[in-house]
């Protein structure tokens, strides 16, 4: 089997880059997409995509947490740069109402003019969403149609699941959904299409169990994989196929 994870910080990793590439190589999974979130980390998982292409891509984006400081310029160096073979996304941007890092209207001008950066480049998008489930979805209707992506990390409610499957989103799902008070997680999970679903570790967080209390990596997205499969009532072949086939349609540039 041969897997993708859809969404790691590999910048953040205190393992490193080539030994969490190499680990991850090691259990089967093969490409590996990490994140942009700011001005000041684009150029070094830009220079880590372009380094390790075509195992290794990147996305550029401005995340929620610092809608505050984006810019003209920070938006400029993103769409310069998407057209780039190792950049496959504009992202993770998106709005966070839990921690409120950047105020809310500020995170919304950011989300807005990411997604025109989408729109104008014809780039999916990889969205972060907590808290702010009915803005969210609101922001995304205008776009409907227009842009298209996934919401990473999902860990919302089932309306949310449903709201972003009908403005054409796919659905990623990450080690939270094995972690034990994840129940209403897990119950949507289990209703997702297989077409429109992916798995991710968002790696150094968020570690699924038997690996909690580690710094997550690349190489655990085979726990979660296994964990999301048997809660589908498939195989995990079967997933691993099914994730390949949506990730290279959500991702057309990613080279297999």
């Amino acid at each position: 089997m041969e897997w993708i994870d859809i969404h790691a910080h590999l910048n953040m990793l205190e393992e490193g880059v080539e030994a969490a590439i190499a680990n991850a190589k090691a259990v089967g999974v093969k490409k590996i997409i990490t994140i942009g979130t700011e001005p000041g980390d684009h150029p070094i998982v830009l220079e880590i995509a372009r380094k390790y292409y075509p195992d290794v891509y990147c996305t550029l984006g401005v995340h929620p947490h610092d809608g505050k400081i984006y810019t003209e310029a920070a938006g400029k160096f993103i769409e310069d740069h998407v057209s780039e073979p190792c950049v496959v996304a504009v992202g993770e941007i998106g709005l966070d109402y839990y921690y409120d890092q950047s105020p809310r209207k500020e995170q919304q001008d950011a989300f807005r003019a990411q997604l025109e950066i989408a729109k104008r480049t014809k780039m999916p998008v990889e969205i972060h969403t907590r808290d702010a489930e009915e803005d969210t979805i609101e922001i995304l209707k205008e776009f409907k149609g227009q842009v298209n992506g996934l919401i990473h990390c999902f860990t919302g409610t089932e309306w949310l699941a449903r709201e972003a499957l009908d403005v054409g989103f796919n659905i990623s799902i990450s080690g939270v959904v094995t972690f034990k008070n994840a129940d209403s997680l897990r119950s949507t999970v289990k209703m997702l299409p297989l077409d429109r679903i992916h798995v991710e570790t968002d790696s150094p967080f968020l570690a699924p169990i038997p690996m909690r209390g580690k710094k997550n990596t690349p190489a655990y997205v085979v726990h979660t994989a296994k964990f999301v499969a048997e809660l589908k009532g498939i195989s995990e072949e079967q997933l691993c196929e099914q994730t390949r086939i949506n990730a290279l349609k959500m991702f057309p540039k990613i080279k297999w």
